[in-house]
């Protein structure tokens, strides 16, 4: 009997393969999603994309998810599983980046279609618009895989090394952003072209989607195993079918909302930063060289995601979550307030260093505590819906802060003597002055910080558990 109970889940060699199969996914995804990040000025300088232009195709990435998207992917996850979720998400990605590459290619800009949507909203290229058109089918793509890839190892790893589980899966993640950091100013120069990194990304997703399927192989023989081990009532008893209704459980749970409004206030100061962040570093450390600039910001993930599976580890053993999450928001901050002052006063590339190392630690705290939660307020049974309603919240922030930025980047140096000759003379850098965007992200830190000491208080008063370990005993 003891052996037939036995199941894939309670196999370590087999979660951790699972896990390494759809934590590929994303790293590749995240590959992709800053593949464009360190060749700001270049794309400026090739595709005539000014700030205001590039954080309006950063912003695209969000949109359908933002008008409701995501919580079509939270039912579609729900009603019809991880398997079939999964693969749909990579092949949106897919196919979103084959568009954006067609948007950037030096062909395309001859065309007559790239022509056309140029002749309207003239304020934004037509290879910008083709491209937010592919990074929006990519970002719900994206957005859904992550949820996925969330429901997956809560059911993978139930009982068992969650915490531990979701920190490697975010670092290994996170390791995406450090590579493409190197690799995409690597390959543009080496090129000449913004192109060629950006189809290089598009064939690792196409890798991507494959390692899925070869994941849903092992998922679907985990649930067979599970129906055999449980008995076929048990197992349909433990996993009720999805109704809509179950939606109004995760709308009336207070504690659900301050983790979805302290998620979108963190990650409105970490993720449109990545988009600027390079750029800001050849700003503020005196003009080095984009590719100098990459290379230092390469490391704000490496930071994460070294010390995710630790703190992972710890969350699992010892608990502390929502201590965390406070430990967080301070460091972030902190980071920024230096990038918007110290940096640019002392022009020194040790401080750059260090600064972006301890984000990176930032970024780990509060992931690594915030995801692992989730389980512990909502039921397993709307789960998935549960973490794209909080990705859904997210993406609104992530949607308009991009933009907000590029915005505010540009009218805050409208005055500029030294910026409206750098782009008079079509110059390779422009010198941007950043202290108002980073500002601007210490006080999203500022809020985060006060939702994670009420998320605390609230946890203390409701007993919600986010202070106590993830193994079960």
């Amino acid at each position: 009997m003891e052996k037939i109970k036995q199941t894939l889940h309670d196999s370590a060699a087999a979660r951790w393969t699972a896990l390494i199969l759809i934590a590929l996914m994303m790293f590749f995804a995240y590959m992709f999603v800053d593949v464009m990040s360190p060749l700001q000025s270049m794309i400026q300088q090739q595709r005539g994309w000014t700030p205001d232009v590039f954080g309006t195709y950063a912003a695209s990435e969000y949109i359908l998810n933002v008008f409701g998207f995501l919580i079509l992917a939270g039912i579609i996850l729900d009603k019809m599983g991880v398997r079939f979720t999964g693969i749909l998400s990579a092949s949106l990605m897919l196919g979103g980046a084959v568009i954006k590459y067609i948007a950037i290619s030096e062909w395309f800009q001859s065309t007559g279609f790239c022509e056309w949507l140029g002749s309207w909203w003239t304020a934004v290229p037509g290879s910008a618009k083709l491209a937010s058109l592919g990074f929006m089918i990519f970002g719900c793509g994206c957005e859904m895989a992550g949820t996925t890839v969330s429901k997956s190892i809560a059911k993978w790893f139930k009982g068992k090394e969650l915490a531990l589980a979701m920190g490697l899966e975010m670092a290994i993640a996170r390791v995406g952003v450090f590579a493409i950091f190197s690799i995409s100013p690597f390959i543009a120069n080496k090129l000449g072209t913004v192109q060629a990194p950006v189809a290089f990304c598009t064939v690792l997703l196409l890798i991507g989607l494959i390692n899925f399927i070869v994941f849903s192989v092992m998922d679907k023989k985990f649930d067979k195993e599970t129906i055999a081990a449980e008995g076929a009532i048990e197992h349909e008893a433990n996993d009720e079918e999805f109704h809509i209704k179950d939606l109004g459980k995760i709308f009336g749970s207070r504690s659900f909302w301050t983790v979805a409004l302290l998620c979108v206030l963190y990650y409105s100061a970490i993720f449109p930063f990545q988009r600027y962040g390079a750029n800001m570093l050849q700003c503020n450390l005196d003009g080095i060289s984009a590719e100098a600039a990459a290379n230092i910001f390469r490391w704000f993930p490496i930071g994460a995601a070294v010390i995710t599976p630790f703190l992972g580890l710890f969350l699992d053993k010892k608990g502390k979550g929502a201590t965390m999450l406070i430990f967080g928001a301070i460091l972030l901050i902190v980071c920024h307030l230096v990038f918007a002052f110290w940096l640019p006063a002392s022009h020194s590339e040790f401080i750059a260093y260090a600064t972006i190392v301890i984000l990176g630690i930032s970024f780990a705290l509060v992931p690594a505590a915030l995801w692992p939660s989730v389980p512990k307020i909502i039921d397993e049974k709307i789960l998935g819906s549960a973490y794209c309603l909080i990705f859904w919240v997210q993406n609104i922030g992530l949607c308009f802060v991009p933009k907000l930025i590029g915005s505010v980047l540009e009218s805050s140096n409208a005055g500029n003597a030294a910026v409206q000759a750098a782009m008079a003379a079509n110059a390779e850098f422009i010198p941007y002055d950043y202290t108002v965007p980073l500002i601007i992200f210490a006080g999203f830190g500022v809020l985060a910080l006060l939702i994670a000491i009420y998320l605390k208080a609230l946890d203390k008063k409701r007993h919600l558990g986010l202070e106590l370990p993830n193994i079960q005993k």
